[in-house]
Protein backbone atom coordinates (compact mmCIF):
# COMPACT_ATOMS: atom_id res chain seq x y z
CA UNK A 1 0.00 0.00 0.00
CA UNK A 2 1.37 3.41 -0.90
CA UNK A 3 1.09 5.64 2.13
CA UNK A 4 -0.72 8.94 1.88
CA UNK A 5 0.93 12.15 2.98
CA UNK A 6 -0.05 13.32 6.47
CA UNK A 7 -3.40 15.07 6.47
CA UNK A 8 -5.35 17.21 8.90
CA UNK A 9 -8.29 15.44 10.51
CA UNK A 10 -10.96 16.99 12.70
CA UNK A 11 -12.01 15.85 16.16
CA UNK A 12 -15.68 14.89 15.93
CA UNK A 13 -16.26 13.75 19.53
CA UNK A 14 -14.70 11.86 22.40
CA UNK A 15 -16.00 9.54 25.09
CA UNK A 16 -14.73 7.29 27.87
CA UNK A 17 -14.81 3.61 26.93
CA UNK A 18 -13.69 2.71 30.46
CA UNK A 19 -12.18 4.61 33.40
CA UNK A 20 -8.70 4.74 31.86
CA UNK A 21 -9.47 4.48 28.15
CA UNK A 22 -10.68 7.43 26.10
CA UNK A 23 -11.98 7.18 22.54
CA UNK A 24 -11.45 10.08 20.15
CA UNK A 25 -13.37 10.03 16.86
CA UNK A 26 -11.71 11.78 13.90
CA UNK A 27 -13.26 12.83 10.61
CA UNK A 28 -13.51 15.90 8.43
CA UNK A 29 -13.07 16.55 4.73
CA UNK A 30 -9.72 14.71 4.55
CA UNK A 31 -11.02 11.43 6.01
CA UNK A 32 -11.52 10.11 2.46
CA UNK A 33 -7.72 9.99 2.07
CA UNK A 34 -7.68 7.00 4.44
CA UNK A 35 -8.50 3.83 2.46
CA UNK A 36 -11.34 1.54 3.49
CA UNK A 37 -10.84 -1.52 5.71
CA UNK A 38 -8.04 -0.18 7.92
CA UNK A 39 -9.24 -1.44 11.30
CA UNK A 40 -6.21 -2.77 13.26
CA UNK A 41 -3.90 -0.82 10.97
CA UNK A 42 -1.98 2.05 12.52
CA UNK A 43 -1.78 5.78 12.01
CA UNK A 44 0.82 8.30 13.11
CA UNK A 45 -0.38 11.20 15.24
CA UNK A 46 1.91 14.18 14.67
CA UNK A 47 2.33 16.89 17.30
CA UNK A 48 4.20 20.02 16.09
CA UNK A 49 6.71 21.65 18.47
CA UNK A 50 7.54 24.94 16.83
CA UNK A 51 11.11 24.90 15.51
CA UNK A 52 11.80 21.45 16.98
CA UNK A 53 11.16 18.14 15.28
CA UNK A 54 7.50 17.19 15.78
CA UNK A 55 6.58 14.39 18.16
CA UNK A 56 5.08 11.32 16.46
CA UNK A 57 3.07 8.63 18.22
CA UNK A 58 1.63 5.42 16.71
CA UNK A 59 -1.98 4.39 17.37
CA UNK A 60 -4.30 1.64 16.16
CA UNK A 61 -7.43 2.33 14.12
CA UNK A 62 -9.99 0.75 16.44
CA UNK A 63 -13.10 1.34 14.29
CA UNK A 64 -13.62 2.74 10.83
CA UNK A 65 -16.84 4.01 9.30
CA UNK A 66 -17.49 5.79 6.02
CA UNK A 67 -16.56 9.22 7.36
CA UNK A 68 -14.92 8.53 10.74
CA UNK A 69 -12.21 6.58 12.54
CA UNK A 70 -11.92 5.86 16.27
CA UNK A 71 -8.62 6.01 18.14
CA UNK A 72 -8.47 4.72 21.74
CA UNK A 73 -6.04 6.29 24.22
CA UNK A 74 -4.90 4.84 27.55
CA UNK A 75 -4.86 7.63 30.12
CA UNK A 76 -1.47 7.06 31.72
CA UNK A 77 -0.51 8.58 35.06
CA UNK A 78 2.59 10.14 33.51
CA UNK A 79 0.52 11.81 30.79
CA UNK A 80 2.50 11.40 27.56
CA UNK A 81 1.93 13.87 24.70
CA UNK A 82 -0.76 11.78 22.97
CA UNK A 83 -2.85 10.94 26.03
CA UNK A 84 -2.50 14.53 27.26
CA UNK A 85 -3.75 15.76 23.89
CA UNK A 86 -6.66 13.30 24.00
CA UNK A 87 -7.73 14.50 27.45
CA UNK A 88 -7.58 18.15 26.41
CA UNK A 89 -8.90 18.03 22.85
CA UNK A 90 -12.39 19.27 21.98
CA UNK A 91 -14.69 18.83 18.96
CA UNK A 92 -13.51 20.77 15.89
CA UNK A 93 -9.86 20.64 16.98
CA UNK A 94 -7.43 19.66 14.21
CA UNK A 95 -4.67 17.03 14.35
CA UNK A 96 -2.12 15.96 11.74
CA UNK A 97 -2.37 12.23 10.97
CA UNK A 98 0.03 10.12 8.89
CA UNK A 99 -0.38 6.62 7.50
CA UNK A 100 -2.13 4.27 7.54
CA UNK A 101 0.39 1.51 8.06
CA UNK A 102 -0.18 -2.24 7.68
CA UNK A 103 -2.87 -4.07 9.62
CA UNK A 104 -1.66 -6.24 12.50
CA UNK A 105 -3.74 -9.41 12.28
CA UNK A 106 -2.96 -12.82 13.75
CA UNK A 107 -2.40 -15.90 11.58
CA UNK A 108 -5.72 -17.78 11.44
CA UNK A 109 -4.59 -21.03 9.74
CA UNK A 110 -3.21 -22.60 12.95
CA UNK A 111 -5.15 -24.86 15.32
CA UNK A 112 -5.50 -22.12 17.94
CA UNK A 113 -4.54 -18.55 18.73
CA UNK A 114 -2.95 -16.82 21.71
CA UNK A 115 -3.16 -13.06 22.29
CA UNK A 116 -1.15 -11.35 25.01
CA UNK A 117 -1.20 -7.62 25.56
CA UNK A 118 -1.27 -4.71 27.94
CA UNK A 119 -3.90 -2.00 27.81
CA UNK A 120 -2.25 -0.12 24.94
CA UNK A 121 -2.62 -3.29 22.83
CA UNK A 122 -6.31 -3.71 23.66
CA UNK A 123 -7.61 -1.83 20.57
CA UNK A 124 -5.61 -4.01 18.16
CA UNK A 125 -6.45 -7.24 20.02
CA UNK A 126 -10.13 -6.25 20.05
CA UNK A 127 -10.17 -5.91 16.26
CA UNK A 128 -8.38 -9.26 15.91
CA UNK A 129 -10.94 -11.01 18.10
CA UNK A 130 -13.81 -9.53 16.09
CA UNK A 131 -12.35 -10.76 12.81
CA UNK A 132 -11.58 -14.36 13.87
CA UNK A 133 -13.82 -17.14 12.52
CA UNK A 134 -16.49 -18.22 14.98
CA UNK A 135 -14.86 -21.66 15.43
CA UNK A 136 -11.52 -20.19 16.56
CA UNK A 137 -10.02 -21.47 19.82
CA UNK A 138 -7.45 -20.13 22.23
CA UNK A 139 -6.81 -17.44 24.80
CA UNK A 140 -6.53 -13.68 25.12
CA UNK A 141 -4.56 -12.54 28.17
CA UNK A 142 -5.34 -8.86 28.68
CA UNK A 143 -3.68 -6.58 31.23
CA UNK A 144 -5.69 -3.57 32.43
CA UNK A 145 -5.16 -0.92 35.09
CA UNK A 146 -8.38 -1.51 37.05
CA UNK A 147 -11.44 -3.74 37.11
CA UNK A 148 -13.36 -0.78 35.69
CA UNK A 149 -11.22 -1.09 32.54
CA UNK A 150 -12.55 -4.57 31.72
CA UNK A 151 -14.78 -4.06 28.69
CA UNK A 152 -17.13 -6.34 26.76
CA UNK A 153 -15.37 -7.67 23.67
CA UNK A 154 -16.91 -9.47 20.72
CA UNK A 155 -15.03 -12.77 20.35
CA UNK A 156 -15.54 -16.41 19.36
CA UNK A 157 -16.88 -18.59 22.16
CA UNK A 158 -13.77 -20.78 21.92
CA UNK A 159 -11.44 -17.89 22.81
CA UNK A 160 -11.16 -17.56 26.59
CA UNK A 161 -10.55 -14.02 27.85
CA UNK A 162 -8.27 -13.78 30.90
CA UNK A 163 -8.22 -10.27 32.41
CA UNK A 164 -5.23 -9.35 34.56
CA UNK A 165 -5.66 -6.26 36.74
CA UNK A 166 -2.52 -4.34 37.73
CA UNK A 167 -2.78 -0.74 39.01
CA UNK A 168 0.90 -0.06 38.22
CA UNK A 169 1.71 -1.45 34.74
CA UNK A 170 5.33 -2.42 34.20
CA UNK A 171 6.20 -3.04 37.87
CA UNK A 172 5.97 -6.84 37.60
CA UNK A 173 7.69 -7.74 34.34
CA UNK A 174 6.74 -11.43 34.73
CA UNK A 175 3.03 -10.81 35.20
CA UNK A 176 1.92 -11.76 31.68
CA UNK A 177 4.47 -14.57 31.41
CA UNK A 178 3.17 -16.10 34.64
CA UNK A 179 -0.35 -16.08 33.19
CA UNK A 180 0.81 -17.86 30.03
CA UNK A 181 2.69 -20.50 32.01
CA UNK A 182 -0.31 -21.20 34.26
CA UNK A 183 -2.82 -21.86 31.47
CA UNK A 184 -3.73 -25.17 29.87
CA UNK A 185 -1.64 -25.36 26.67
CA UNK A 186 -3.85 -26.64 23.86
CA UNK A 187 -2.83 -29.30 21.35
CA UNK A 188 -1.84 -28.48 17.80
CA UNK A 189 -0.13 -25.52 16.17
CA UNK A 190 -0.50 -22.08 17.70
CA UNK A 191 -0.13 -18.54 16.39
CA UNK A 192 0.81 -15.86 18.91
CA UNK A 193 0.13 -12.11 18.89
CA UNK A 194 1.94 -10.16 21.62
CA UNK A 195 2.27 -6.44 22.37
CA UNK A 196 3.36 -5.08 25.73
CA UNK A 197 6.14 -3.23 27.56
CA UNK A 198 9.62 -4.12 26.30
CA UNK A 199 10.66 -5.48 29.71
CA UNK A 200 7.69 -7.86 29.71
CA UNK A 201 8.22 -8.88 26.09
Amino acid sequence: MSRSQPRELTVIRKSHITTNMLRVTLGGENIKTIPKDQESGYVKLIFPRGDQKPLVRTYTVRNQRTDEIDIDFVLHEDGGPASTWAKQTQPNDIILVGGPGPKKLIEESTDWQLFVGDMTALPAISVNLEKLPMNARGYAILEVISEEDIQPLKHPAGIELKWVVTPHPGENTNLLLDQIQSMNWLEGSVSVWVACEFSSM
